[in-house]
């Protein structure tokens, strides 16, 4: 997941928004993690209350009328006497003032396309500013063939029920993302809304402060931001309706997605930097760091993208799986242009031995992808993905497991055909996992020893922002 436009202007073009592996990318062995059950909630009730103060002082030009025209008076030779009287010119007519340009979405949360925000609802709040409101409100429903023990065969969830609301004006703005949300990735096990958010990031996920100096300042190609942050790593965001694909992919599930740190990023002409300190894969311990830097020009960018923990901790959660010890490396490729997004990327990631936090014997994965959407006429589109992954290790010498088994790989296809008018949209996620060198117990069916894993899932509903207030006419 990458933060590609929280950063907007003077911000940063981050590869990161928005986001991504966790546990999730462990499908058996010691990384492995079983689902129990527990009561389903029914119905996820968000209420969200934000409230942040600033004061400063807004400067402007003053607004100076029209400049009176004279005309100088001139000696005239007597009329004759049946000469008709001339007319007395019209005053010319003011231009009309150009008119507003459109309202625009706001880059936060990144959505890759080919689905598009809408703008928000843009609400005056006096003293605190203009405060920007955007939602989405969407459910899933999918089947998933060869499951293995703790899944089903079908399942239906809320996939959002989310608020975004924002401040991204002046030199303090803020950003909070609340409500329920589902995160569904290749090749693993489906994890229940209510689960999602209580093994993963809770209910307001991302959240932060940022500071951006004034367009006066030495430093207004500068911003700093404060609190639980889109991942700079990888080309896939973390939320279902930021991406391509419904599906997060194989390589998403060795990355991280949400970091609470400290992120700097600066503006350097055609390049974009970025460096973050934070806890990793939401390990509450502050011990890694990440960077990024972008090059674009035009429809194309390139970004190189770099982390990894400078410390070991033998902490494992859901969400803090072996993969926080580990250094991840990124080289993504950009083209949007016309109808065409194309977005090849690589990836290499290594987990080092270390017996004395239970690593007897470290591992790395090596992969690659190709994700490209092309959009159709009438709200129509057509996003596919290809992955290829392999890991290193074998069972003999106790390598860690990183993917199905130690010295496993996998493949991956997805096809999602999208349509979208206005806020409401519907696609259909149609994904096959291939898995190669499995260690049987580590992939997939019952057993774990089946290499095939099939999934159909569709998603539906509405995204919101200015489509909820009254136009001016």
């Amino acid at each position: 997941m990458r933060l590609d436009d929280v950063c907007s202007g003077a911000n940063v073009a981050v590869p990161a928004a928005e986001t991504q592996g966790d546990s999730l990318h462990a499908s058996g062995g010691k990384v492995s993690i079983q689902m129990r059950n527990r009561p389903r909630v029914g119905a996820v009730v968000i209420l969200v209350s934000f409230l942040l103060t600033s004061f400063g002082l807004a400067q402007g030009p003053a607004v100076t009328g029209a400049a009176q025209t004279t005309s100088a008076s001139a000696a005239s030779a007597p009329a004759p006497l049946n000469a008709a009287a001339q007319p007395t010119p019209a005053p010319a007519a003011s231009p009309d003032p150009p008119p507003d340009p459109p309202p625009a979405a706001l880059p936060t949360p990144s959505i890759t396309g080919p689905l598009a925000g809408l703008p928000p609802a843009v609400f005056d709040a006096g003293p605190f500013g203009k405060i920007a409101v955007n939602g989405i409100l969407d459910g899933l429903g999918m089947w998933t063939g060869n499951y293995v023990p703790g899944d089903n065969s079908t399942q239906a969830a809320l996939s959002n029920g989310q608020v975004f609301i924002q401040k991204s004006d002046g030199w303090f703005q803020f950003y909070v993302q609340a409500g329920a949300y589902n995160i569904a990735a290749l090749g693993t096990p489906f994890l229940a809304t209510d689960k999602t958010m209580t093994e993963l990031f809770g209910p307001v996920p991302v959240g932060f402060v940022k500071f951006q100096p004034g367009k006066h300042s030495v430093f207004k190609n500068t911003s700093l931001m404060i609190g639980a942050l889109p991942t700079l790593v990888g080309a896939e965001y973390t939320f279902t309706f930021e991406n391509m694909n419904i599906n997060r992919g194989l390589l998403w599930n060795q990355e991280n997605a949400v970091n609470r740190g400290i992120q700097v990023n600066q503006v350097m002409g055609k390049f974009t930097a970025s460096l973050s300190w934070n806890d990793g894969f939401y390990s509450n311990r502050y011990s890694w760091l990440t960077g990024s830097l972008t090059y674009t020009k035009g429809p194309h960018s390139l970004a190189f993208v770099g982390g990894g923990n400078y410390g070991q901790t033998a902490r494992q959660t859901y969400a803090t799986p072996v993969q926080n010890n580990s250094s991840i490396y990124n080289v993504i490729y950009t083209y949007t242009k016309g109808p065409w997004i194309l977005q090849p990327y690589f990836q290499y990631t290594n987990v080092p031995t270390n017996q004395n936090i239970g690593i007897v014997k470290g591992a790395s994965t090596t992969g690659g992808a190709m994700l490209a959407s092309y959009t159709f006429k009438h709200g129509f589109s057509l996003p596919v993905r290809w992955e290829y992954i392999s890991s290193s290790g074998s069972v003999a010498d106790q390598a860690v497991n990183l993917l199905y088994g130690p010295g496993s790989a996998a493949t991956s296809i997805t096809a999602t055909p999208t349509f979208q008018r206005g806020g409401f949209f519907v696609r259909g996620d149609l994904g096959y996992v291939h898995a190669s060198s499995i260690t049987p117990g580590d992939a997939f069916s019952r057993n774990g020893t089946n290499q095939n894993q099939p999934r159909a899932m569709a998603e539906f509903g509405f995204m919101f922002g200015n489509n909820v207030v009254e136009q001016k006419r």
